[in-house]
């Protein structure tokens, strides 16, 4: 019964399709980094960044080094798109795209996980069998055919991202659109849309139609009588979600996996007329079948058990940030904070307020306010900078914070030394104060 489901052979004229639009995002995703100057922005003017906490070691390149850098990952997508060199061009943009992703965190947005996970499954998959420079070239690997799997990891991938998406949202400050009026008021600057965006009836829609269409979205595309409903759903909700929130390539990346709901004879007509349908459906089992299965099973365990990490972490998500990354806990909400850093010099017993704006960019200002990681981060790197000059120091942050508007709390307890202190990723820092939240 598993064989059947899972190396029944169907056409592949979906996988194909995708890999054409996959690469040409990864393409536009790179250049249009440099272009818009978000490469400038993240990493050039910043005189450091914030890695991921035990990724210290990956630094940006010096000089117009990041540049090229994002130059080499659009050629890489563009020969993804191309089909050229497939396996190796996907391999290295994975390589290449999760070492920017854990470079720096003042730029964190969902999509750019998502597209470390997409590319490392897509270097498994046969997606240059065909219309494609490396079968062009090599005609004994040109194929039609495709294990369904390959459908269905996509499937289940989005699956967890959607739904996890709409269970984050039925918290109270979500279901009563505080989060959607704040959002929607940055928007109000917004030519011809901008007073538009800010009528309560739509905030209401908007909310509530975030967390049903997230959550039955997928359900809806797999069912046939609602698939064509469900599809054109998709593409009000993802343009909307472009124009108005500027969220890069999800949008589009979101559209295209809907080409794995539909018939592959539907997608093949569309876009290859003159290609054979295979319509075998063959039961090939690979070599590679058990380390296969193992590896995708291991896969989604670590997909699921992620996002609900927080439930067995201390206080509330929304306070701490702890588990808040690569849960799919997407623009849930607004905080405002005001923190200062005072370091002490243990054997003079000097105090000195320490100056961000000498250290830090607007973006990571903004990021160090609200996260505790950056901030124990940001202490760590005081600590070591004094040191090169032969003090011993503590740092002391105060700091108060609100969420959707709320009034202001203290956030971290001043008392504590946090670069004294060593960082943990699975337990709740108990430097972070209680929340207020319900």
């Amino acid at each position: 019964m598993l064989n059947k489901f899972l190396f029944k052979h169907i056409d592949n004229s979906p996988l194909i399709v995708f890999r054409i639009i996959f690469g040409l995002l990864c393409l536009l995703e790179s250049v249009g980094a440099i272009f818009t100057g978000w490469v400038t922005r993240v990493f050039v003017e910043p005189k450091f960044t914030f890695t991921f906490i035990g990724f210290e070691w990956l630094q940006p390149l010096p000089g117009n080094g990041m540049y090229f850098y994002y130059l080499i990952m659009g050629v890489f997508g563009f020969l993804i798109m191309i089909g050229y060199k497939y396996r190796f061009s996907t391999i290295m943009f994975t390589l290449m795209w999760t070492t920017t992703y854990l470079m720096q965190k003042a730029s964190y947005n969902n999509h750019y996980y998502l597209l470390i996970l997409l590319s490392a499954i897509m270097a498994f998959l046969p997606a240059n069998k065909y219309y494609s420079v490396d079968a062009k070239l090599n005609p004994k690997i040109k194929s039609n055919s495709m294990p369904q799997w390959c459908s269905w990891v996509f499937i289940l991938q989005m699956f967890i991202v959607y739904t996890y998406g709409s269970l984050a949202k039925i918290y109270p400050d979500w279901l009563d659109t505080t989060v959607m009026k704040l959002f929607m008021l940055s928007k109000k600057h917004y030519l011809i849309i901008g007073d538009f965006l800010q009528q309560e009836w739509l905030h209401y829609f908007l909310a509530y139609g975030g967390i049903l269409y997230d959550g039955l979205v997928v359900p809806f595309l797999l069912f046939k009588p609602t698939r064509k409903i469900a599809f054109f759903g998709s593409i009000f909700f993802h343009l909307f979600n472009s124009i108005v929130f500027q969220v890069g390539i999800f949008p589009y990346l979101a559209l295209g996996f809907s080409l794995f709901f539909f018939s592959p004879r539907t997608i093949k007509n569309i876009f290859f007329k003159k290609k054979e349908f295979y319509n075998d459906a063959e039961i090939i089992e690979p070599k590679f079948k058990k380390p296969l299965v193992a590896l995708f099973a291991i896969y989604f365990i670590i997909q699921i058990a992620l996002p609900i990490r927080h439930h067995f972490i201390k206080d509330n998500v929304l306070w701490t940030e702890e588990g808040h990354k690569m849960s799919w806990r997407m623009m849930l909400r607004s905080k405002t904070a005001h923190i200062s850093f005072k370091v002490k010099d243990k054997k003079v017993k000097q105090i000195i307020f320490v100056k961000l704006d000498d250290y830090l960019s607007k973006k990571q200002k903004r990021l160090i306010s609200t996260h505790p990681d950056v901030m124990w981060q940001f202490a760590q790197r005081l600590k070591k900078e004094y040191a090169k000059k032969g003090k011993d120091i503590s740092v002391f942050i105060s700091c108060n914070i609100s969420v959707n508007r709320r009034p202001y709390e203290k956030y971290i307890n001043s008392e504590v030394d946090i670069a004294s202190i060593p960082w943990s990723a699975f337990k709740h820092s108990e430097w972070i104060l209680p929340s207020k939240l319900d």
